[in-house]
Parts: structure tokens; sequence; C-alpha cells
């Protein structure tokens, strides 16, 4: 169990995977540290400056698994309408992001469904074979990481991997039908 997204064992699993980390998101906000000032100056308007939380993601992530001929992909149901969190999210970070090597797809929904067969919890899964699921508080803010070593599980979490992906929209296509919606 993890308590810290900088987890040192957790970052791990960001370095040491062989060919693909995936990740499903499900909620419509996340309240982590890193994003607070930026997420404040959205709110506000401004426009967006040095995000030190996603250039970091970007230098010691995204590239390096780019780079290394790896896949990062992430999959996130989005309600619409948009909350403002996702709005933050989808032009100051998968704006950046996708351009630099993240596959980023979108599922929208109306508020108040859920795509069928789909679980409403986050997970990272590594090279189809390590699980990771993530645990949030009601307002969005972590909680815990969770190695999940169940192999049944870990079958279910490719399953639901693979029928995301199938929803799914690539995020350039989404933010086009946007037309600066963001």
């Amino acid at each position: 169990m993890f308590r810290s997204l900088d987890d040192a064992e957790f970052n791990r699993f960001f370095t040491e995977f062989r060919f693909t980390a995936y990740r499903l998101e499900s909620l419509q906000r996340y309240d982590v540290s890193y994003e607070k000032t930026e997420f404040d100056l959205f709110l506000n308007g401004q426009q967006r400056g040095e995000f030190p939380g996603i250039a970091q993601w970007i230098d010691g992530t995204v590239k390096p698994a780019r780079n290394s001929g790896k896949l990062l992909h992430r999959v996130h149901v989005v309600q619409e309408p948009l909350s403002d969190y996702v709005r933050f999210e989808c032009a100051w970070a998968y704006a950046h992001t996708v351009p630099a090597g993240e596959d980023v797809r979108l599922i929208p929904v109306p508020s108040g469904e859920w795509p069928a067969g789909l679980p409403r919890y986050d997970y990272w899964l590594f090279d189809s074979s390590s699980l990771v699921t993530m645990h949030y508080e009601e307002d969005g803010s972590f909680e815990a990481a969770e190695i999940v070593d169940d192999p049944e599980k870990i079958v279910q979490a490719n399953f639901w991997r693979d029928m995301a992906v199938g929803q799914s929209i690539p995020f350039a296509s989404f933010a086009a039908k946007r037309n600066g919606e963001f």
C-alpha cells in the first residue's frame, strides 16, 4: 500500500515497465497537491504558464517511455457537461502530454450515466501483469495505491482496459469537437 504519489516504490512502476502502462480514470475531479495552484489559476481565467507537475510527468515519464518504444496510455470516463476539473485537465494537462507521446483517450457520457461493464474506480496496469488500484476520497484527494496480485483481478483489469480503449475516442478528436470549450 502506498500513501503518497511521491513514494519511490510506487514510482518505480513508471520507470521499470517494459512495454505498456495503462490508466483508467473515473473521477470528475482529482485534488492532488501538485495541481492546486494551477487549477486555481485556470478557474480564475488565467492563461496556462509553467506547470511543474505536468512538466515533470512529461520529462520524467512520458518522453522516456516514448523514446524507449513503450506505450503510456490512459482512458478517462468524463461526464458531460464537463466538470471544471476535467476542462482544466484537458486544457492544461492532456493538451500537452499527448504531443509529448502519451495516448490519452476519453469516453464521454451524459451526467449520471456510466459505460456498461466498466468499474467506477481508477487503476494502473503495467505490462498487462502488474495491477495497482488507486483509492481516492470523495473530494478527489488521493488516499492510497494498492498493489493487487490476485490473478483474476489482473485478468479483469486487462478486460476492462480493452473494453475502455474500444469505447474511447482519442483526445485530439474529443478536443476538436469542443471548439475551445476548455
